[in-house]
């Protein structure tokens, strides 16, 4: 069902879902929201766009420096409500929206082109019109009772704009800054419920832009005393980001929250002994509040060499991460995935499909979540909306609620000498709810939500 948009989002007032309450103030464990979220999809190249290179800052030198100017940088249309009621019908329960912070806070960037962040940092505050526009797509997500995941994206990375790097020396000079801006942004939902999830930072790297795992970037394409001081650092930031989270109290006492390995990375492969060290090294924070740590990685297997091998790899990764992350009694999400044949629509397509279904139905199966990258609705399709990739889209949600898909059915419960009977709005008849999510009405008058798998 939809919830009214209400400000700030502080749902004060009982909502019924299904003859159950709901307050503000009900939470949830970290698995169960894992479990709740069902299928998840990125909002991406919108809040997280950017300039990325410091010498050729090209949004702050041509554009008026709003909110929307930001938004629509890469391509994608200024968001609407309706997108996410789209995804939501169609059987999407979780919308992950990556921000990224650096050019909406301090920084005048009036050098032309070029940005000196010394001379001119991005200091601590949030500036206010962009934490406004941010709070909007919040809302637009929560009020169709999705979850939604909100994060620190593009202010790390491998652009020289990046602020968050993965070191122990960067750590130290960054922490005041990290903290405050998550103070602010945990401050300013701290009154949301449990389907706002906090993530603390993106694919975050060392100092050589090391992909895969911690000091592949050096020259030795492995250096101990760097892989160490990065491994550190990710922990670090994570148990920064925990506390400043928690210390603002409110909703954020036992809001779930999100920390991403090295890189995001998930230990795809085996050309490597150190593929594992990012997964090995991720420790858990320390946290007062029991159960509401989630893990996060990223995943975009090799589909070209053809499905097979891709099947293999996801095999692989799933393993992996059973094995380093689950094994640590923390519910894991795949926070972005996807292939590197996603817009190929005549070599791979039948591939791609087959493909995308297959990991969804592995990801469940381990019962981790997943948030596919971008597509499905691109560019100005988000605006009619609809799906570009429908396909796909449709893939998946076989891939995790079974061959019939999605159904949201309304069934009438009756009890007779063949035991429960349930009848559909159209009056035919089963012997129990179709796979789906089923809004069943039982005999007494009462209601529940049936998740049929």
């Amino acid at each position: 069902m939809d919830i009214p948009m209400i400000k700030k989002g502080l749902l004060i007032a009982m909502i019924a879902i299904c003859g159950e309450s709901v307050f503000a103030q009900d939470t949830e464990s970290a698995a169960d929201a894992v479990a709740n979220m069902r299928l998840g999809w990125n909002l991406g190249n919108t809040l997280d766009s950017n300039s990325g290179d410091l010498n050729n800052m090209w949004i702050e030198m041509w554009s008026q420096r709003q909110p929307s100017d930001y938004e629509t940088a890469w391509g994608q249309p200024v968001t609407r409500p309706e997108l996410f009621k789209m995804f939501k019908d169609a059987g999407f329960n979780a919308i992950r929206i990556p921000v990224t912070w650096y050019p909406h806070m301090e920084a005048k960037f009036d050098g032309g082109l070029t940005w000196n962040p010394i001379a001119d940092p991005i200091g601590t505050e949030i500036q206010a019109n962009w934490m406004k526009r941010v709070h909007e797509i919040v809302d637009y997500v929560v009020s169709q009772d999705m979850y939604c995941i909100l994060n620190i994206h593009h202010d790390t990375g491998a652009t020289s704009t990046r602020w968050l790097v993965a070191d122990e020396k960067e750590y130290a000079e960054q922490k005041e800054r990290f903290e405050a801006v998550w103070a602010q942004i945990a401050e300013e939902f701290k009154d949301y419920d449990h389907h706002l999830l906090f993530e603390g930072y993106n694919e975050m790297l060392d100092p050589y832009n090391s992909w895969c795992f911690a000091s592949f970037g050096t020259p030795s394409y492995y250096d101990a005393k760097v892989a160490e001081s990065a491994y550190n650092a990710i922990n670090s930031y994570a148990q920064s980001f925990v506390d400043a989270v928690r210390a603002t109290g409110g909703n954020n006492a036992t809001r779930n929250l999100i920390v991403t390995t090295y890189g995001a990375c998930c230990g795809d492969g085996n050309w490597n002994a150190h593929l594992q060290d990012p997964l090995k090294q991720m420790q858990v924070p320390e946290d007062d509040a029991e159960n509401h740590i989630i893990f996060e990685v990223h995943s975009y297997p090799h589909l070209a060499d053809g499905l097979s091998n891709a099947k293999n790899s996801v095999n692989s990764i799933m393993n992996s991460v059973k094995e380093h992350l689950a094994s640590k009694d923390i519910p894991v999400i795949f926070g972005e995935w996807g292939t590197d044949n996603g817009d190929d629509y005549n070599n791979h397509r039948a591939d791609m499909v087959a493909f995308v279904r297959y990991f969804v139905e592995q990801a469940k199966d381990n019962g981790f979540g997943t948030f596919y990258w971008m597509g499905l609705s691109d560019g100005e399709h988000r605006s009619v909306p609809e799906f570009n990739q429908k396909d796909l889209m449709e893939a998946m949600v076989k891939g995790y609620y079974g061959e019939e898909g999605y159904n949201d059915v309304a069934f009438t419960v009756s009890d007779s000498a063949e035991g429960t009977v349930y009848y559909d709005l159209f009056g035919n008849r089963h012997k129990s709810p179709v796979k789906g999510v089923n809004i069943v009405r039982m005999s007494d008058g009462t209601t529940k939500k049936i998740l049929q798998h």
